[in-house]
């Protein structure tokens, strides 16, 4: 086969895989988000079990929704404006259902569905047929199997330096495939510290390992960089991606958390702090019900529960139980999804269309959530119906608080109070002069009532916050004061109903609070509280299947670019299979029998032969394994955007690498973004690390959306990488890399150097390496510019930084 030929065979196979994968992301999206509505709002009247189906419109069928009714076809894939659905669900030609309209979250949620593809498995007359689930026939599925360690394989080629080498040979020699060469010495150690701290190497520490480029040297550096303070700020944010981390609900009453930012530094110092996992998983899903032997650490141990309190809230919503049960929903989900890489939450209205979970597992849990009161603070006012406390940590004990803004809120409140309050003065004053002129008139004697009434509110509701403050004051002067965070608490424990079809009102029988059983072998009942630390510990128990391969099946595919199974949220049915399932299993035992540890695990990957594998081709082991699923060689990865960001500020010497105090967001206090909070308030020119930037919802920052920042509504274990044009205007247009351009400049020409050194160091602050003399020359002429008159030397210098930060290389590591 020539070289022509083999390239557009890989192209397709690429595309095939790329495909595949979205197509299973499709698919998860319209059982989460599109099943459950349509099974609700719309089968009524469009599916086999109406009566007549109205305007011919059957909506349970893949091919009824598209072929349409009378007026046509519902939906046309890829095409939101000519899909006469969204027409019906935005109310304008049509209005569908007749009753309510939906929610903009639920039609914003179709328009991305038919943006997608409008994926959709339901074949055949009638999505209304179920299949029974057989548990123990689901616990043959490989995900579900028991972990147990593999007999680790031999090596007789020498080529193998660890056991996680072996059993990557082991499936080379099985495939005939031959692993490319080792990575040079400056490759390895700026793919090193990427990787570990998000951090490209300085020019000393790249001397360090360049000239003494040995396996000892190399496991010295790996271990100062899993000590680094620097390792947290960058595995913390992996972390915080699978838990859709965000400062604010998002949706239709977006109002910001301003405490949020605890969560965020509790998850930086786990990570810092090497924390086992089966504590880490404990703490976020049951911290408040576990010992703690000093205040710091029971606080500590009730801010990782803010991971339950988090997410996306429609605080729009009506009807207090569904909003309760919207929770409770997505505390599954993030919980089942982060931990066991399960979609537990599909099963909300109907059985799990493809992994062996019933509606009633799901209930079982929800149960669990139901029993546990949320506190995520937001304040009254702006639309917002679901209005949340806080909790309040002091050697007291914990209380319950209303939301004080976690900075300025609290001076925000008494300064918008002040100022109704003067406004209420004005209006009471008029309505008295009024009377006065008209005595006897009711509709005047009304008003004057109401602007009363409103002063004197309004007047107590002042006097409250400025109490509030000053007992506040004093705490702080004491050292007594309280430590504001979100988490939760047990409630009032009870199990909850099933409900048919999803619907609130709609309910069955009682559902005994338990665990998803397909996982579930003999475990303890859940006893008096709400039962979530027994589930924390029925997720980190030894004969858990999931939990300790889907953590390390994570570690993978953030050093590799890819897990050895793909899916790294979903080890269901629909999820990948695992291209070294002996591996996996080896890493999994590894990770409990090292007590659960991260950095161990780390270590153990990347002092190993494969991942020190150079970026090479090999056409032969292309046309075996052209997606690299069996790592002949290291993958070509794009850099996520906060190593763009924080390597551009480290490049221009203006990193601030002290953590943050807080979070922009906590300055600028509660309130409801868009109406009353403008986006822009929470624009930083901070110079820290880009895991300290404010993540508002809807109101990503634009050096990190602009990367493939993932959406902060949305689990996500590993993130969409693309290449727009959008990139390249932000590299060449974006006033923070023409001022860290220019900031650079001023760092080349301070130091008492020649200009072909400033060129050569020009290249090692950037991308890691020496110029070849091509580039060396080049990058001369350019500056030489300047000696001609055609701009000055800062101009030129900055010039030739700013090319090299918006290079491809720089954004890659090899």
């Amino acid at each position: 086969m020539n070289r022509l030929a083999t390239f557009a065979l890989l192209l397709a196979v690429a595309s095939t895989a790329t495909a595949e994968e979205a197509d299973k992301k499709g698919l998860e999206f319209f059982e989460k988000h599109i099943r459950p509505v349509l099974v609700t709002q719309c089968y009524e009247c469009h599916s086999v079990r109406s009566k007549e189906a109205k305007g011919k419109l059957l909506l349970d069928t893949r091919m009824g929704i598209r072929h349409g009714g009378e007026s046509g076809p519902a939906v046309v894939p890829g095409d939101v404006d000519g899909s006469l659905l969204m027409e019906a669900l935005r109310y304008e030609s049509f209005e569908m259902p007749p009753a309510k309209q939906l929610p903009a979250s639920v039609v914003a949620d179709f328009a991305k569905w038919i943006e997608m593809g409008a994926p959709d498995p339901r074949d055949g007359k009638s999505a209304l047929v179920r299949r029974e689930i057989d548990i123990e026939e689901g616990r043959r599925f490989w995900a579900f199997q028991p972990v147990t360690a593999p007999e680790v394989p031999t090596d007789d080629t020498g080529w193998s330096r660890s056991d996680v080498d072996r059993f990557v040979h082991a499936k080379h020699a099985e495939n005939g495939v031959e692993p490319v060469a080792d990575a040079t010495p400056t490759a390895l150690v700026r793919r090193v510290y990427l990787d570990l701290v998000g951090l490209p190497p300085t020019p000393a520490q790249q001397d360090e390992y360049l000239n003494d480029p040995t396996p000892e040297k190399f496991a010295e550096i790996v271990d100062r960089l899993l000590a680094s303070p620097r390792f947290g700020e960058r595995w913390g944010r992996h972390w915080l991606d699978v838990v859709r981390y965000a400062e604010s609900t998002g949706m239709e009453r977006n109002f910001t958390y301003p405490h949020a930012w605890r969560y965020r530094d509790y998850v930086v110092d786990a990570f810092n702090a090497d924390k086992p996992f089966d504590e880490f998983v404990r703490e976020q899903i049951a911290g408040d019900l576990l010992p703690a032997d000093s205040l710091e650490e029971r606080t500590e141990r009730i801010t990782a529960t803010g991971l339950l309190a988090l997410g996306p809230k429609s605080l729009n919503e009506r009807n207090r139980e569904q909003f309760v049960m919207d929770v409770a929903d997505e505390q599954i989900d993030v919980t089942t999804r982060a931990f066991l890489g399960v979609t537990v939450a599909c099963a909300r209205c109907h059985d799990h269309k493809f992994d062996p979970f019933p509606q009633r597992d799901y209930y079982a849990l929800a149960g669990v959530f139901t029993s546990t009161n949320t506190f995520y603070g937001t304040g009254g006012g702006n639309g917002n119906r679901q209005v949340g406390q806080l909790l309040a940590v002091s050697a007291e004990g914990v209380s319950t608080v209303r939301t004080n803004g976690g900075g300025n809120g609290g001076k925000n409140k008494r300064a918008a109070l002040a100022k109704q309050l003067k406004k209420a003065r004005t209006r009471l004053e008029t309505a008295k002069k009024q009377s006065a002129k008209n005595p006897g008139n009711k509709s005047i004697q009304k008003r004057l009532e109401v602007a009363e009434t409103q002063v004197a509110r309004l007047e107590t509701q002042l006097a409250k916050v400025r109490r509030q403050e000053r007992q506040a004051a004093g705490a702080e002067e004491t050292g007594t004061k309280p430590v504001v965070l979100m988490g939760v608490r047990d409630g009032q424990p009870g199990d909850t109903t099933l409900r048919i079809r999803g619907e609130i009102d709609d309910r069955g029988d009682s559902v005994p609070r338990r665990f998803p059983q397909v996982v579930t072998r003999g475990h303890e009942p859940i006893g008096e509280g709400s039962g979530r630390l027994e589930y924390a510990n029925w997720i980190v128990a030894d004969d858990n299947p999931l939990t300790a391969r889907v953590a390390a099946n994570r570690i993978w595919s953030h050093l590799f670019g890819a897990g050895i199974v793909e899916t790294v949220d979903n080890f269901g049915v629909n999820g990948g299979r695992p291209a070294n399932a002996e591996l996996l299993e080896h890493l999994a035992v590894r990770f409990r029998e090292n007590g659960w540890s991260t950095k161990s695990t780390i270590r153990e990957i990347v002092t190993s032969r494969t991942y020190q594998l150079a970026v090479a081709e090999s056409v032969s082991a292309s046309e075996v394994d052209p997606d690299n699923r069996l790592v002949w060689r290291a993958n070509h990865r794009r850099l996520e955007a906060e190593v763009i960001r924080d390597a551009t500020l480290q490049a221009a010497g203006t990193i601030d690498l002290e953590p943050a105090e807080a979070s922009p967001v906590a300055r600028v206090g509660d309130g409801n973004v868009g109406r009353g909070i403008d986006a822009d308030r929470f624009a930083t020119n901070s110079t820290k690390r880009s895991v300290y930037l404010p993540i508002v919802r809807n109101a990503v920052p634009e050096s990190l959306a602009v990367f493939d920042f993932p959406e902060p509504s949305n689990i996500s274990g590993r993130r969409e990488v693309t290449t727009v044009p959008t990139q390249a205007l932000y590299m060449l247009n974006s006033p923070f890399v023409l001022q860290q351009s220019s900031a650079m400049a001023r760092r080349l020409l301070a130091e008492e150097m020649e200009d072909a050194e400033r060129v050569e160091l020009a290249y090692r602050l950037t991308v890691g390496r020496l110029p070849g003399t091509s580039e060396r020359d080049r990058g001369l002429e350019f500056v030489a510019l300047a000696a001609k008159g055609e701009m000055d030397r800062e101009t030129a210098f900055a010039g030739l930084c700013q090319a090299l930060i918006a290079s491809a290389e720089f954004r890659y590591v090899e």
